[in-house]
Formats: structure tokens, sequence, C-alpha cells
């Protein structure tokens, strides 16, 4: 009776350890991790460092082009395509690409009245909107090292903005609605690199069903899969069913890249969703068409996306100026406004 009593809760034990066992090879992951990043409805002013904070995370935005080939193209492809419109004005050639980069990347741009001694305005230099803040009063802070804060008066600036519906402080990038596609192709571009350094195998489960194993044995086993674990989600696990069917020691892929990958759709149709987000014609982004037909003549291309998307970019900027009375007539900004004709074969 004694020895059943020892017995019995070892039994139960043992039986307990048979049970069936559940692996998790990784956590869940949310849909859309960064969904906050342009979800708002209003801002946050900033009352220790006096200015409104944006409404999208800039250093997402000044990031992405290098994330994302179709993207940062582009975002150089509409600067240049408006830029090379100027004709003359209160700015240089290369600070009105920089300003139509910045108006186009951060959907804001403010630009600076250089003045004399006298306070006359001698020209116009645009901030970097990265940097920008609005303030409380509608001047602008720009934000430099050590927490330190360079301001400009109101009468000093002349914000230039794309209309964001939801708020009219800052403005609003023209392609956000792309912006999840273009960290989708990141991913996918990303995960081809992690299989190909992990060995060219997405982890693998080590089956062994040999009764003879040896505990040591099994333990160096656990020991050298768990310290041989793949980069990201790629891991190996090793089973041991004694007495078990077929082989006594096997390997088995978890999965199989080359017939189940979708990299190939995946970075296409993102590029695609770019395109869209920005209005961009395929034929001017460089595009591989993938039927006989081509993507039909870039010079058209060019001439109807000038109507529909430059010019209107470009009146932003020439509005704004405009419209302050400080700016003297030989600094507005003057740009060549009519069609271009096709080159002669």
């Amino acid at each position: 009776m004694v020895d059943t009593q020892l017995t019995a809760p070892d039994q139960q034990i043992a039986e307990e350890d048979k049970k069936p066992g559940t692996v998790v090879f990784s956590m869940p992951e949310t849909v859309m991790p960064k969904m906050w990043l342009t979800d708002y409805d209003s801002l946050y002013y900033n009352q220790q460092d006096d200015y409104w904070e944006p409404p999208i995370d800039r250093h997402l935005l000044a990031n992405l082009p290098r994330r994302n080939a179709q993207h940062g193209g582009i975002l150089q492809s509409r600067a240049n395509m408006a830029a090379a419109r100027y004709k003359s004005g209160g700015m240089s050639a290369q600070e009105i690409g920089s300003a139509f980069l910045n108006l186009i990347q951060f959907g804001d741009v403010p630009l600076l009245k250089i003045r004399n001694g006298f306070g006359k305005v001698l020209g116009l230099y645009p901030l970097p909107s990265y940097r920008s803040r609005v303030t409380e009063d509608g001047g602008c802070a720009v934000l430099e090292r050590d927490r330190q804060i360079k301001r400009y008066k109101p009468k000093d600036i002349i914000w230039c903005r794309i209309y964001d519906t939801v708020q009219q402080i800052y403005g609003c990038p023209d392609y956000l609605g792309g912006l999840q596609s273009a960290m989708l192709s990141e991913d996918a571009t990303m995960f081809r690199r992690k299989y190909y350094i992990n060995g060219a195998h997405m982890g693998f489960i080590l089956y062994a069903t040999d009764p003879n194993l040896d505990p040591a044995v099994e333990k160096e086993l656990k020991q050298k899969i768990h310290d041989s674990k793949g980069v990201g989600n790629f891991n190996s696990l090793f089973v041991n069913i004694p007495n078990g069917k077929e082989k006594g020691i096997q390997i088995i892929p978890v999965g199989n890249f080359e017939s189940k990958d979708e990299f190939s759709q995946v970075k296409s149709v993102s590029a695609q969703d770019v395109f869209n987000a920005h209005r961009f014609p395929a034929g001017l982004g460089g595009m591989i068409p993938t039927n006989t037909a081509g993507l039909g003549d870039p010079t058209k291309y060019n001439e109807v996306y000038f109507e529909s998307e430059t010019k209107p970019l470009i009146n932003i900027l020439v509005d704004a100026v405009a419209r302050d009375p400080e700016v003297p007539a030989n600094l507005r900004l003057v740009f060549d406004m009519q069609p271009k004709a096709a080159p002669s074969v």
C-alpha cells in the first residue's frame, strides 16, 4: 500500500509528460503596427519648446525614400520636373530644386526671406522641412543639434503647403496612400535577404525516432539547433519520438521557398501602388513593360503629367511668394508654364 501511494504521483506525472505539447515559433504581429503614423485628427502643441508637432513622423518620411526604390526615384523626378521649368526669381536653381523636394516629400516647405541691413528682402532660401516646425504665432522653429532651436518671426517666413483636409498648420504629402505598399516592398526585400543569409532555407525540423538515442547526445543536438537559430523568424526545431516509424533521424524542411514565394508578385504590385500614389506614369519612372505593347509614348505622358500634377505643384510656390507684400516683383518666381513640344526625330 505504501509503495502504491509513493509511485502513484510519479505515474501521474509521467502520463502528463506524454500529453501533446504546443510549440510556438514566433509571436504574432499586428497587420498595421505603424498605423499611428498617419492616423490623426488633431495636432499636439509642444509647450516646452513652443511649436506644433507635425502630424506625421518626419523621420519616417525622410527615411522612406531610402527604403523603396520607386518612391525615392519618383520623389526626385517630380522635383526635377518642376525645377526644370524655373526661369527666374529670388532663388537659385539649386535652391528651387530643394524647395520642391521638401514640399513633395514632407508636404510643406518654409521659405526664409533674406534681408539686408535696412530690412529689405534680397532673396529667398528654403529651410529644411525635416527640422522645421510651425510656432504658435505662425513663425518657424528649426531644430538644431544639442536641443538648440533657431527661431524665425512670422514676417520672415513664407509657408508653402500641400493642403491637408484634417489640419491646416502643416501640409500633407500627397502619396500617403502608398505608404504601406512602400514598406511592404521593403519587408519583402528584407525577407529575401534574410533567407539567403540564413543559408537558403527557412529552418527545419530535426525528427528523431531512435529509442537508443543517448540523452547527452539529445541535449547536445538541442543546444546546437538553438545556437544556430537563423535571422528573423527562421527557427529550427528538434523533436524526439522514441520507437517512431520510418527513418531513425531525418531533416524535414519547414517550407519550400522557391515554390511558395510571392516575392516577384509582391514587388510588382507594391511598385504599382507607389506609382498610383504619386499618380506618376510608369513610362516616366523606369518601369519595365510586361507586355508587348510597351508603356506608350513618354513625351505624351510627360505633357499630361505636367498639366495635371507638375503645374499645380509649381503654383503652390508661385502663389505663396506672390501674395507676400514684402517680396519685390523681381524676386517673384517665374516658370515656363507652356507645354513642351515633342522633340523632332
